[in-house]
């Protein structure tokens, strides 16, 4: 199935699957991105804030990218405009399984491209237990089925 702006109307709601962090993403992604000890050394990460081995917020940014796009399926792509308040209230842990929570804040046509929508969007990063690990809003530009208004 493919999407298009038309698809997203204000109020909508949609649910990921899941994507489970294993320890070696965790430190394979800290080596290249984030070298950071508590995200690439599970024995001295003991000895930190964390108390193990955690997540770096933008590997947990990277895979809720994964899942807006999985879930979004809007076949043209989906451009970026900006992020606000992003958060990482707790950390993502070996084992953890995410899901993303995705709401359409505001719907409108752009005035400035022709044949595209502009969405503004609440995600929500969410653990096996509820809990928040990331979330902020955003606002996205996404190809229309069509440019008339």
């Amino acid at each position: 199935m493919s999407r298009a702006f038309e698809d997203f109307p204000v109020g909508s709601r949609l649910i990921s699957s899941t994507h489970r962090v294993t320890a070696d993403a965790i430190m394979e992604f800290a080596r290249a991105f984030d070298p950071q000890i508590f995200h690439r050394d599970p024995k001295s990460a003991q000895q930190t804030l964390f108390g193990g081995l955690a997540a770096s917020g933008w590997h947990t940014a990277a895979v809720s990218m994964r899942l807006f796009v999985e879930t979004m399926e809007v076949a043209g792509g989906i451009i970026g405009m900006g992020v606000d308040e992003l958060k990482w209230p707790n950390a993502v842990r070996p084992g953890d399984e995410l899901r993303l929570e995705i709401e359409i804040l505001e719907a409108r046509r752009s005035k400035s491209r022709p044949g595209y929508g502009i969405i503004r969007i609440l995600n929500v990063t969410k653990n096996q237990r509820g809990e928040v690990v990331q979330s902020f809003m955003a606002n996205a530009m996404l190809p229309a089925r069509s440019s008339v208004p």
